[in-house]
């Protein structure tokens, strides 16, 4: 499995010439309660955008704290199997490897089950996460794409579409409805 996560990365790498995802044991995640079921729409028709509503991490050692205090939460404090993202992306331009791809995630109800949940780490109402993160994101997302792993076709949403929260916040939703796919109905 280490070597699939490592030929991984230099896939990714070589397609985009900057995305880097650190993979969980690359940030040190818990091992998970159990094992995480697949995603029902597989590869998923959603990517649902989400910020964590806290303090924003610009290096990889603050980012994987964050990333640890996340799963932590989730774990202990929701209960849940796991962290209930696919993905965490920090403004130092990392994504940080969560549930995972075609991995059914704990972020966004009723989208679960077909959605790759994809996390910036910070709080973006008053202003949107930097230009590292955002290139991070659409990256991902578009490794997902060539990859087979997100449909071509898919509807790019953030939380709050789908749940009474302010999640991505005003600021950064305010951008993601100018990226492609972005969908007014989930």
């Amino acid at each position: 499995m280490l070597a699939k996560i490592c030929i991984l990365a230099i896939c990714c790498i070589a397609a985009t010439q900057s995305l880097n995802i650190i993979s969980r044991a690359g940030w040190g995640a818990r091992p998970a309660k159990w094992a995480s079921n697949n995603l029902a729409v597989n590869p998923p028709s959603h990517v649902a955008i989400h910020h964590g509503d806290s303090p924003s991490c610009y290096n990889k050692a603050a980012c994987t704290s964050r990333v640890k205090s996340y799963q932590d939460w989730h774990m202990d404090g929701n209960g849940w199997n796991d962290i209930g993202y696919n993905f965490v992306v920090g403004e130092d331009g990392n994504v940080y490897e969560g549930q995972g791809w075609g991995k059914h995630g704990a972020h966004a109800v009723p989208l679960n089950r077909m959605s790759i949940g994809i996390c910036v780490i910070g709080s973006f109402n008053g202003a949107a996460p930097n230009a590292a993160a955002q290139k991070a994101v659409q990256e991902l997302i578009a490794y997902g794409v060539s990859n087979g792993k997100i449909q071509t076709n898919y509807k790019l949403v953030g939380h709050r579409q789908v749940d009474n929260t302010d999640c991505p916040g005003t600021a950064f939703y305010n951008v993601i409805k100018g990226w492609k796919n972005w969908s007014a109905n989930p």
